[in-house]
């Protein structure tokens, strides 16, 4: 046990965040991503959604300048609610966060550092994360 962490971040999700270098990116991915088949480390927190664990990664991890939060553009381009929950939790705004076409984001998706998969049911309920400078003055 640690104190000051966040419940949600295990040890093995803390290591792989602590790896990651600058403009490395997290995939936090819903229960409908590919995240097996996109990652080389996947991480599962089942019974999390979505905006939970990127508030929760959040805590530790300082985003990298604009964008430091890519979401997957919904079919018809409406900005979800789900969505709107991902900027706030991530700190972000709509203006400074990409939206990306469905499969040009499975192709960002698997460059990721790492994925960790939620329970997040609702679609388009995926962000990646780029990771900043820690210590930074921005961050």
């Amino acid at each position: 046990m640690l104190e000051g962490i966040h419940p949600l971040l295990t040890g093995e999700l803390l290591l792989h965040l602590d790896r990651m270098g600058h403009s490395d990116s997290v995939v936090i991915a819903d229960a409908h991503f590919p995240a097996w088949g996109l990652g080389a480390r996947v991480v599962d927190l089942p019974g999390t959604t979505t905006p939970e664990v990127v508030a929760a990664i959040r805590t530790v991890l300082p985003l990298d300048d604009a964008p430091g939060l890519d979401l997957m553009t919904s079919a018809d381009g409406e900005v979800l609610e789900v969505q709107r929950e991902l900027m706030v939790a991530a700190g972000t705004e709509r203006e400074t966060t990409r939206f990306v076409e469905r499969f040009a984001y499975y192709e960002v998706a698997a460059s990721a550092y790492l994925m960790v998969r939620t329970g997040e049911t609702r679609k388009y309920g995926n962000a990646l994360l780029r990771k900043g400078v820690v210590g930074h003055a921005s961050a």
